[in-house]
């Protein structure tokens, strides 16, 4: 549980909760003064911050060993995400929670996608009529949440298209519910999304394809997206390599990539909820959740909006507590205001994890 601290500075408990000082007590947050001495800190604290799509436990070619998935979990401590979704890894990581220098991971179980169209050694690979039974399983073996692929290249079309018919998807997301999991699926195209949120789907991966049409329906059903900029990122690359095979998946993936800050930013300005995701674990290094808080701000979000996506609104929405009274101590101090500039968050100067000082 480490010593008494006393932090010092400016408290970002909230959008509109700025104290001027905390305690950590036992590991947890206190804002009464204790009779203990305490160690100070000094500086302006948030939340432990949210990488709410990562893959602990998987590489670009699927699982991986303990040792590996112990330092990417250490990658974005270090970073100070101090909570992790992890969105698919067929890896078991429930040793993790043994370990009390780990960040926390909430786990949507294995990938599920259709058979011959998803990555190689990460999903399980399946046909519709066994989509809610596998669904089923993984909201089981989750910690709340259940991965789909929405959508992935069809050799035949020679595009991206979507995996799942309407009926399909229905009766699988309802099954999820039925267990009390929550379901988010992977899609950068257009063509799946309305079927996704008709189907009762809670959230969406990347999300690149929302358009003027679907933005609304995604409002209006309150799904979430976490759009992985960092991710996107990579498009100009995927799409140089798939040229010659694949040349309107290629111009499709460019195309989405053009209008990608453009597409997040009307995604927010319509009242969607969207939190931060870096997609580390398959071709990406864990660590890089302060980057993904910065394209949020490129993206044309408010400063107080994109950091409440990696810290007071991410976690309210994974049902995790910030720096409430009681709460565990995850915490990241900094030596500037982030509200100033975001890109702070990419120099830590203190991280507090379950109330010792890790970093």
């Amino acid at each position: 549980m480490g010593d008494v601290l006393h932090i010092r500075g400016r408290i970002l408990a909230g959008p509109d909760e700025v104290r001027d000082e905390l305690w950590v007590v036992g590991g947890r947050i206190s804002y009464r003064r204790p009779a203990a001495e305490a160690v100070t800190v000094r500086g302006w604290a948030l939340p432990g911050l949210v990488d709410a799509h990562c893959h602990v436990g998987l590489d670009r070619h699927g699982a991986v060993d303990r040792d590996t998935a112990e330092k990417q979990a250490l990658a974005d401590r270090e970073a100070g995400a101090l909570l992790l979704r992890d969105a698919g890894s067929p890896s078991d990581t429930r040793w993790t929670d043994e370990r009390e220098d780990l960040p926390r991971i909430i786990r949507a179980g294995r990938h599920i996608a259709r058979t011959r169209r998803y990555i190689r050694n990460y999903a399980h690979e399946v046909e519709p009529g066994d989509l809610a039974a596998y669904v089923t399983r993984e909201a089981r073996r989750g910690d709340g949440w259940v991965k789909l692929v929405g959508d992935w290249i069809d050799r035949d079309k020679g595009d991206l298209a979507p995996c799942w018919p309407k009926d399909a998807l229905a009766e699988a997301i309802a099954a999820a519910h039925q267990e009390g999991a929550r379901v988010t699926a992977h899609c950068f195209a257009e063509d799946s999304l309305a079927d996704l949120v008709t189907a009762g789907i809670d959230c969406v991966e990347h999300a690149t394809g929302l358009t003027d049409e679907t933005i609304p329906l995604f409002a209006a059903h309150g799904v979430a997206i976490v759009p992985t900029l960092v991710n996107i990122a990579t498009f100009p690359r995927l799409a140089d390599s798939g040229e010659a095979k694949f040349p309107r998946w290629s111009d499709h993936l460019r195309r989405l990539h053009a209008r990608r800050h453009e597409t997040v930013r009307n995604a927010y300005d319509a009242g969607i909820a969207v939190y931060t995701g870096t997609d580390a674990g398959g071709s990406l290094p864990h660590g890089l959740i302060a980057a993904e808080v910065e394209e949020l701000v490129t993206a044309g979000l408010p400063v107080l909006a994109a950091l409440s996506a990696a810290t007071w609104g991410a976690r309210r929405w994974l049902g995790r507590p910030g720096l409430t009274e009681g709460a565990p101590a995850d915490l990241v101090v900094y030596d500037a205001d982030p509200r100033e500039d975001v890109r702070v968050l990419a120099a830590p100067r203190r991280i507090v994890l379950r109330g010792t000082v890790v970093g």
